[in-house]
């Protein structure tokens, strides 16, 4: 797992330069652009992913404790937080779209779906994991406290690559 987050944040980081880069040179561009964005959803899927990892921290010490039915309980309030976030993310990408806002709109644009695009894709898979994590704690076997480790670590690589977008995207003027 550490490999594929290392790699990862690799490949995000290498977004996350050209973004820079290119901002830099059309910076009245990236700024009327970046007024489209709707602020508020973007800070609540900032509470939403952080409040998940708070449950996924939460459940991991509950599952490194032998308190399974308590980890699976927490990582299920995880897991619902962050289902929250694809929802938000599509009240966010629609009324964009309908305005003509596009990635062939402007460099911007591109990168704002293609980066917030890659992540949500993140987002889904981190889903997924913390499902299997669940169905791991709430298991007639003993549960394996390295899957649950590796999930969480997963999950919270998510959340590490959101703030960066969060600030990025959004925030950075």
């Amino acid at each position: 797992m550490w490999f594929f987050v290392i790699g990862d944040l690799i490949i995000f980081g290498a977004y996350f330069v050209a973004y820079m880069y290119y901002r830099q040179h059309d910076h009245e561009v990236f700024l009327q652009s970046q007024a489209r964005l709707n602020l508020d959803i973007g800070a609540i899927n900032t509470v939403v992913l952080l409040t998940s990892s708070l449950f996924v921290a939460l459940g991991t010490s509950a599952a490194r404790a032998g308190k399974t039915a308590d980890g699976a309980r927490l990582f299920g309030i995880a897991l619902a937080f962050g289902a929250a976030f694809p929802l938000f993310k599509l009240f966010e990408y629609v009324p964009e779209i309908i305005a003509g806002s596009t990635p062939g709109t402007n460099l911007f644009f591109m990168y704002y779906f293609v980066m917030t695009g890659m992540h949500l894709c993140h987002v889904l898979l981190g889903l997924v994991i913390l499902s299997f994590v669940i169905r791991n704690l709430k298991g007639s076997a003993p549960p394996r406290i390295s899957f649950v480790e590796t999930g969480a670590t997963y999950w919270h690589m998510v959340d590490v690559l959101w703030l960066v977008l969060f600030a990025l995207l959004y925030l950075m003027r």
